[in-house]
């Protein structure tokens, strides 16, 4: 489904942009914001021409070099070396739906008229956005604090006809690819090449995708959890939203809620049980997740500020030329520490679930083998799992605690936020890893069980599951049924 949606300076919410790219819409410009920019731009240029004085990044040289005065005639060469000069970047090229985040999240920022860009160039983004433009930027190089760039350079050289752009699956030369889609590089003016690259949305479009996945993640391990709790014949009465009411945390009572959701037709509450009390894996669920919930609401709050902001230097507001810091990307690179930590606590408590469930405890066989001994069943399985939630404890180290200095100390203090961004979507796909697991574990459990009567929503999953993959009940290979059972876990609706 294709739409044209007009961009105007309003604000966005996280549901705004996730609809945006999830229904591949097209950008128009609407009649204010245009007007927004031309009179910014005019600005500028009035200030240009009544102004000798050196202004930082117009007609001055770049970081430590600041105090370098630029003549007239070479401002338009100080903004094309400053791409090219920047364009550094280093490993894997990202995500193509990271760089078109990326390209909507600038057009965003440049619309609102601060950084004082042409209307043209606001314009050649918006057609490289509308085009499905892929310029070639990799995942490192950027320390999150003069703004992210390196990789910003990379999508900045594709203006200029310079670089690398996807063809379909192929990086070739951007004018040849730009030439297919019917766009014309354009030069760059005065402040312009320092408005591309001074900026967060590199971390941000990361940030942004990364906590989306994790919202995800975090219905799936409630989901998930609730099929082995099923299996590990639990007591419910852990999840009374009298205890939670106590507690007074708000992700705390939602994930309580939204557990004990996946009971209603449940025959649990009635089976007989062997124990007064769960393990914590089981029994404080909504405590963790609940908490992970928590941080995942304060990283989506500090994403929506961000998107809605200017972070490049400097900014023209009112008649002013004003320099500041608002490219320093320390906000992102704790959120995305913080992110990391929870979403690897929503692994870590997986992990001790799948180990419950193959250590030979509440009538189930040792490692759920069909004849323990002679088979090793799941045993190997929990080592996996261990395997990677012991990973994301290193992962988790915290990126924004770092700094080195860069630029002769001018940029003595940076958030190396882009490295925090990509440290959490790797956990995010351990986690997605972990949960893989603990379904396949909690689904051969539920086979030893009896009389078991599930809620209906629980039950029709397990069941598509069972077509898809059949119980096997010798010895096998479980790898095998890692990329299939993942996949079939993202096509799951949670209803929250």
């Amino acid at each position: 489904m294709n739409s044209v949606k007009k961009l105007s300076s309003k604000d966005w919410t996280l549901q705004n942009i996730n609809d945006f790219l999830n229904t591949n819409s097209k950008i128009v410009l609407d009649k204010s914001t245009e007007s927004i920019v031309k009179k910014q731009r005019e600005k500028l240029e009035k200030l240009l021409k009544n102004k000798s004085a050196p202004i930082y990044g117009i007609n001055t040289g770049f970081g430590s070099l600041c105090n370098t005065f630029i003549e007239e005639k070479d401002l338009e060469k100080l903004q094309e070396n400053l791409i090219k000069s920047h364009a550094c970047g280093i490993g894997n090229p990202i995500e193509d739906k990271i760089v078109r985040t990326l390209i909507l999240l600038k057009v965003l920022s440049l619309s609102k008229g601060n950084s004082a860009i042409r209307i043209e160039l606001l314009q050649f983004l918006i057609d490289l956005f509308n085009k499905n433009g892929v310029p070639y930027i990799t995942e490192f190089g950027s320390l999150g604090a003069s703004g992210d760039l390196a990789p910003l350079s990379h999508l900045s050289l594709c203006i200029l006809g310079e670089g690398k752009m996807k063809d379909g699956e192929k990086w070739i030369q951007t004018k040849a690819v730009l030439k297919k889609k019917k766009i014309t590089p354009i030069s760059l003016k005065a402040k312009e090449g320092l408005a591309l690259i001074n900026g967060t949305q590199f971390s941000l479009a990361m940030l942004y995708t990364a906590v989306n996945k994790a919202r995800k993640l975090y219905h799936l391990s409630n989901f998930v959890s609730a099929l082995s709790f099923e299996a590990f014949n639990g007591r419910l009465e852990a999840f009374d939203s009298s205890i939670h009411v106590l507690r007074n945390q708000v992700g705390q009572k939602l994930c309580a809620e939204e557990f004990l959701s996946y009971f209603k037709g449940s025959n649990i509450q009635t089976r007989k049980k062997q124990a007064v009390q769960d393990p914590y894996s089981f029994r404080c669920i909504p405590q963790v997740h609940g908490a992970s919930l928590d941080v995942i609401h304060y990283v989506e709050s500090i994403v929506e500020r961000e998107i809605n902001s200017v972070t490049d230097n400097p900014l023209l507001v009112d008649d002013l030329i004003i320099s500041g810091g608002n490219f320093h990307a320390q906000p992102l690179a704790l959120a995305g520490d913080f992110l990391s930590i929870a979403v690897s606590e929503l692994g870590s408590i997986s992990e001790r679930r799948t180990y419950q469930l193959v250590s030979g405890s509440r009538d189930l066989p040792d490692f759920l083998a069909n004849n323990p001994g002679l088979e090793s069943g799941y045993m190997i399985v929990q080592y996996a799992a261990a395997s990677i939630a012991s990973l994301n404890k290193s992962l988790c180290s915290p990126s924004s605690v770092d700094s080195i200095i860069s630029s002769k100390a001018q940029e003595d203090h940076v958030s190396m936020a882009p490295n925090a961004m990509w440290k959490c979507i790797k956990v995010l796909d351990n986690v997605e890893q972990l949960l893989t697991l603990e379904w396949i574990v909690a689904s051969r459990a539920i086979h030893f069980r009896n009389n078991i009567i599930f809620d209906k929503h629980l039950q029709n999953t397990l069941s598509k599951y069972r077509k898809k993959l059949p119980i096997i009940l010798e010895d096998h290979i479980p790898q095998e049924l890692y990329a299939d059972t993942t996949e079939f876990l993202n096509g799951v609706k949670c209803p929250f």
